[in-house]
């Protein structure tokens, strides 16, 4: 007999999607744990993926842009248009910092708790104009590239990883792109939510302060 899998609460319920997703994916504890054991493999070149994923989104005016807008953690000045904009403006410099914030965070966080879904789901948020800024809306063509991006410089650092056996290799590289499956999933739920209609949006209680610089 087929599982029963509520709809509503499916778009209103982050730990019943979650769980949802989990099944789907059969993303287990043994995952997680596949994800603990890579993050110190991949930590020494976290700093290079960063700088690796501001120079691409670099390469094409049509995501450089993005970047000229002025994050609300910034307390420092913004050039106004990509002419100013280097990598190593003080604005890069944060968004590398949060991006790389959160790649340990998601590499070693040992209980997905409802406070980590919250914290997946606010990424995906402030990305769009439904977390308060009309400024900020990234179109998600960018976001999709960006993850697939990402997830690609993970994957070659595990397979340059020689010390790691076959096995466990097989293990972290099913695991890596179980993570990138749920938190694109965690993304898209927010795009498909019509700026008209934000009372149908997965709540995201208040709780622990929240990251507000976007990586785009």
């Amino acid at each position: 007999m087929a599982e029963h899998v509520d709809a509503n609460r499916l778009n209103s319920d982050l730990r019943c999607r979650f769980e949802y997703l989990s099944k789907f994916l059969n993303f287990t504890s043994d995952d997680i744990a596949m994800l603990n054991t890579f993050a110190p493999i991949v930590f020494p070149i976290i700093p290079v993926i960063a700088d690796s994923i501001y120079r691409k989104l670099f390469s094409f005016d049509i995501t450089k842009h993005y970047f000229v807008v002025r994050n609300e953690d910034f307390e420092g000045s913004s050039p106004k248009t990509n002419c100013g904009l280097t990598l190593e403006s003080p604005q890069m410099e944060l968004r590398k910092d949060m991006l790389s914030m959160y790649l340990k965070r998601v590499l070693t966080q040992r209980d997905w708790n409802d406070t980590f879904l919250q914290f997946l789901s606010h990424i995906g948020k402030i990305h769009t104009n439904l977390a308060g800024s009309a400024s900020i809306n990234v179109d998600y063509t960018h976001i999709n590239a960006l993850l697939g991006y990402l997830e690609h410089l993970l994957i070659d650092v595990l397979c340059n990883a020689d010390k790691v056996d076959e096995k466990s290799k097989r293990g972290m590289l099913m695991a890596i792109n179980k993570l990138f499956w749920i938190q694109n999933d965690f993304f898209t739920m927010h795009y498909l939510i019509s700026v008209n209609d934000k009372s149908k949006s997965v709540k995201t209680p208040p709780s622990t302060k929240k990251p507000k610089c976007c990586w785009i």
